[in-house]
């Protein structure tokens, strides 16, 4: 039965008038830090998720509990219990719309929040009396229908045959924002062809619990919970200047300065990295009002701190699992960029937005357990669970089997276009695929190698500063590694090259993918009779080349591994092409993760993805330059005739562009364009600008943008000339 909605709904809950009260407040301070002698704050972390107690209160009120929300049958036993809740729970606060929240392909650095949504109300009027009525039922949460054609889908929509299709995702919670529930979708079309990024990754998981569950059954663990893949994952953005980045048409349209002169300062003095968060700026209060969204959100933003570059932050929150992490992440940085304005700011979540300072990554903290509490790569652990004390060299056998023999789709998967810029520039890992496990977890596998079932036990390291006031303490048994693509962090790996604006699913599709199958290749060979650490010690033997624990950023040490025969792929372009190599398609439809077709539509969209931004960054550049640089030069007297050149060759590049026949023959010439036409552009731009006078300079400078903390509010005045 359809209920009435009582009249006041339509008002903003209590909360928001708080939420809108302060927001004003905080506009009339400059910089400022919002203070919190309490733990108010937290008083409503979660309120926002239909999850936990709050879904339980709910249901219950329907004869029902949250433990149904444990099985995802629901969708076909409970649907219309559920949508009952959910409707009671949106009304209580304040949001009468939902939409599917869901994911598609190629957003990153293009499309806000990286998602798709179309907002319905959640009720609908009585045609003879008027009345407000419920118009929210299980078939409408469960499902939905949009027009695939128009996301990019590499060939497997058209006009004609247009048809989308959205289902739950019910391994996510639902959650609300302001006057909108949001239902997290999985995206397919009308033969089941995933055309966004989570329904890869709900299978890769599928293929890892299937899989992993028969490895460990047979090295004695108790699987009958499933297993889980966790992550955490860290987010680097920039907070500079709104009244700036307005003059940056670069920054606007493309998210990097594609032109610009460095300042005389950047970060070689290592000043900005952990420096206090100064409440002479809006940076802390920025950051502030960004947890206190997430956190309604029941997003655990429990980390925030300045970064290496001028200007540069990161926010990192508790891990939990994949699916969840990867869509509150895509929500931090929505929320990152929709707060940041309210402060006099904008965000950047680009890789490399400024030249010769750090770009920004997302480093994807990676690791397996089961359901009820048992971690994969925990040594003692996992080796206790068993019973078993080769249980941790087995799984660790395949781990580093995957990274191996599948570093091109490790590759692949971090082949953003703003990671162009960043691999391998002394602040990400080179583009050379290898891990890193440390001194005393690589001798124990060089041990195990050799026969020994010798316990792993990391060397203890007690640091005395010999002074009374500092008593004695231990530090960690290995050292960081941060040159590692994927190193080895106790209990967990960390994918390290990941790009800041990217949307991780491929990622950890990847490394579930590649893991799930040599798990099932293990299961494999120990059904057919051979012993668990004889396949592990094969593997071992076979893949060792891929152990390195030393610096990644020494041109010597790349050479070396290079030699070794490992994965390396300098080009993202060359990188994307290798998802449709035989191997890496037999790989994922083996594991039940992508089909041939899906494969192939999913490179030729990230080329398409790479070529297109490319070319939004070109013509940005003539732009920029027949509108700003010309008219500036003009102004002091400096020629022009080089940059009058440069805008017609800029224009012969995105031609021939366009004239290239294939997606991969397309993005080979847009990697040309951009690493080396572009940039030989730049230099005369930026000639230009260390010589025009300031006050005839009218882009916005390094100065200007990177230096919070001494140019919150700079003075403008925009200037303008005659032909």
């Amino acid at each position: 039965k359809r209920k009435s909605v009582p009249p006041l709904t339509m008002l903003a809950s209590s909360a928001a008038v708080k939420a809108l009260s302060r927001r004003a407040l905080s506009r009339t301070a400059i910089g400022g830090v919002r203070g919190m002698a309490n733990l108010e704050a937290y008083d409503e972390f979660g309120k926002s998720v239909f999850a936990g107690k709050v879904a339980n209160e709910y249901l219950q009120k329907h004869g029902a509990s949250g433990d149904i929300l444990k099985d995802a049958t629901w969708v076909k036993t409970h649907a219309d219990v559920v949508a009952n809740a959910v409707f009671d729970w949106a009304i209580d606060n304040g949001a009468n719309v939902y939409c599917h929240w869901f994911q598609p392909m190629a957003a990153s650095g293009v499309r806000h929040g990286l998602t798709g949504q179309v907002h319905n109300m959640m009720f609908e009027f009585d045609r003879e009396t008027g009345e407000v009525i419920q118009d929210f039922k299980g078939k409408t949460l469960t499902k939905g229908e949009t027009d695939g054609s128009s996301y990019p889908n590499g060939g497997l929509r058209a006009t004609h045959m247009a048809g989308g299709y959205l289902a739950v995702d019910t391994s996510s919670p639902i959650f609300l924002r302001g006057d909108t529930v949001f239902i997290p979708s999985a995206l397919v079309s009308y033969y089941g062809a995933a055309l966004d990024e989570k329904t890869p990754l709900l299978r890769a998981n599928a293929a890892l619990n299937k899989e992993g569950s028969r490895l460990l059954t047979q090295l004695g663990l108790d699987t009958s919970s499933g297993l889980r893949t966790n992550i955490g994952l860290e987010q680097e953005i920039f907070l500079i200047p709104r009244e700036p980045y307005y003059r940056r048409p670069d920054l606007q349209l493309t998210g990097r300065t594609i032109m610009g002169k460095t300042a005389p300062r950047g970060q070689e003095m290592c000043d900005h990295y952990m420096a206090p968060l100064s409440s002479s700026t809006a940076a802390l209060a920025c950051m502030q009002e960004i947890q206190e969204e997430c956190w309604k959100l029941g997003i655990p933003l429990k980390t925030r701190h300045r970064e290496v570059a001028p200007g540069q932050f990161e926010f990192a929150p508790l891990f939990g699992s994949n699916t969840t992490q990867i869509d509150q992440n895509v929500m931090v940085m929505q929320i990152i960029e929709e707060i940041a304005p309210r402060h006099g700011l904008a965000a950047l979540l680009q890789e490399k937005p400024f030249a010769d300072v750090n770009g920004s990554g997302k480093h994807n903290n990676w690791s397996l357990a089961t359901n009820d509490g048992v971690q994969l790569f925990a040594p003692d652990a996992l080796n206790k669970a068993t019973g078993n004390p080769s249980a941790f060299p087995v799984v660790l056998a395949a781990v580093i089997a995957a990274v191996d023999e599948y570093g091109d789709l490790m590759r692949m998967s971090i082949a953003s276009p703003g990671n162009d810029f960043r691999l391998g520039a002394m602040e990400a890992p080179p583009a050379i695929v290898s891990t890193y496990l440390g001194a005393d977890m690589t001798s124990y596998l060089e041990a195990f190698l050799n026969g020994s079932d010798a316990k792993y036990e990391p060397g203890k390291k007690t640091i005395d500063l010999g002074v009374a006031e500092i008593v004695p303490f231990e530090v960690p048994a290995e050292d960081r590694n941060r040159t590692s693509p994927f190193p080895y962090g106790g209990a967990r790996f960390e994918f390290r090259a990941v790009g800041s604006a990217q949307n991780v699913s491929m990622v950890n599709t990847v490394l579930n993918t590649i893991v799930a199958e040599k798990f099932g290749q293990f299961a494999d060979a120990i059904d057919n009779g051979a012993k668990p650490e004889d396949v592990a010690r094969e593997a071992l033997k076979k893949h060792w080349r891929v152990i390195f624990n030393g610096d990644n950023y020494c041109a010597e040490a790349q050479q070396e591994l290079t030699d070794r025969g490992l994965w390396r792929i300098d080009s993202g372009v060359e990188a994307i092409a290798t998802l449709t190599s035989p191997k890496n398609i037999a790989l994922f439809e083996k594991m039940g993760v992508l089909t041939a077709a899906e494969c192939e539509a999913r490179q030729t969209v990230l080329l398409d993805h790479y070529t297109g931004t490319v070319e939004m960054e070109a013509l940005t550049m003539v732009d920029m330059i027949n509108q700003h640089v010309i008219p500036s030069c003009k102004a002091a007297g400096y020629p022009i005739e080089d940059l009058q050149k440069d805008v017609g060759v800029l224009k012969g590049a995105v031609k021939s562009i366009h004239e290239a026949g294939t997606s991969l023959e397309k993005a080979r010439i847009a990697r040309t364009v951009r690493l080396d036409t572009m940039v030989g552009v730049r230099e005369h731009c930026d000639s230009a600008e260390a010589v025009i006078p300031a006050n005839l300079w009218t882009l916005a400078t390094y100065k200007e943008l990177l230096f919070l903390d001494s140019h919150t509010d700079p003075a403008h005045e925009a200037t303008y000339y005659d032909e």
